[in-house]
Parts: C-alpha cells; structure tokens; sequence
C-alpha cells in the first residue's frame, strides 16, 4: 500500500468496503451457499471467548487458538452448517431469524500484494419469532486474499464485546 497514490489506496478501501457490504446482504437475504463462495478452500473462521479481565491480565481476555471457542470452523465446517439450515430440522432457524448487520471502521492494515489484512467493527442484530430480539457487537479480522473473481476471505476472527452471550443459541453467522 506504501507505493499506491491516494486514488489507488481510495479505490482499494472502497471495493473492500463493497464486498463486506455485498457479504452482509447475502447473509441477510439467507443467501448462505453465496456466502460460503466467499471463502477460501483453507479458510479459519474462529471465534474466541471472551472474559472479564483486569487491567494487568487483559493479554488472557480472549481464549487462544486451539483452545475453548465459539466458533473454530474449516470451510467445509461452515458448509456443513448451511446445508443443516436448509434441511428443516435445524430447530434454532425454523421459523428462521430475521437479520440485519452493519459494517463499519473498515481498516486495510497490511496488503502484500496477494493478500489483505482488514479490520471492521460490526452490529448482527436478530429477531426471531415473535419477541425474541439479540444484538452482537464486536471487530473482525480478516485476510482477504486476491483472486480473479475479486477477494475471498482465507481468515477470520471474530472477537465479540460481550462476555455472556445471552442469546438462546448462536445458529447465525457474523
């Protein structure tokens, strides 16, 4: 990124900022096969728990890699969760959930050439049923990585706000 002018650098922020918001729609829509397109064969999706910590143990705030977490899912792991959606026997989206994410504070952090490293802050909020209302708020991390059909995402981590999750399940994606 070093080397791009301000219109290269202004028109690479805004074709990532179209694809999270391209992404949000087809998972808002339940467009779920479209979305798993969006991701690489060797992708980690991964999403940590997270704990209340004081000030001088806030490096231990978040469960590491290979151990407890909400999410460590391959690709084939997602799809795999998506082809339940779609069976009618996954109880938690059937009636299924009304979405709507909000993508913000999107941050090109590194760019090698092949690959990006990409920051943003994001809202799911779901309603389901007839009263049953949820609202997460957190950041991701991905890498996105450059391909002839435009970016894939090899890599994401997802680290939410909260520290109880008071949802009574966690059957949607973020």
């Amino acid at each position: 990124m070093k080397d791009m002018n301000i219109i290269e650098r202004m028109q690479l922020q805004f074709r990532v900022e179209q694809f999270y918001f391209a992404e949000a729609a087809t998972l808002d829509e339940w467009r779920y096969d479209d979305w798993v397109e969006l991701f690489t064969d060797d992708t980690r999706y991964w999403m940590p728990v997270r704990r209340t910590r004081t000030t001088s143990e806030m490096s231990q705030e978040f469960s590491e890699l290979g151990s407890v977490a909400y999410f460590d899912d391959t690709r084939e792991i997602l799809l795999a969760r998506v082809r339940k959606l779609r069976t009618g026997l996954a109880w938690a989206e059937d009636p299924p959930s009304r979405t709507r994410r909000f993508i913000a504070n999107v941050l090109i952090l590194d760019d090698d050439g092949s690959e990006l490293t990409v920051t943003s802050n994001f809202q799911v909020y779901r309603t389901r049923l007839d009263s049953e209302e949820d609202s997460w708020i957190g950041r991701r991390e991905d890498v996105l990585r450059r391909t002839g059909d435009g970016f894939r995402i090899a890599s994401r981590k997802i680290y939410l706000e909260q520290t109880v999750l008071l949802a009574r399940n966690l059957s949607n994606f973020f």
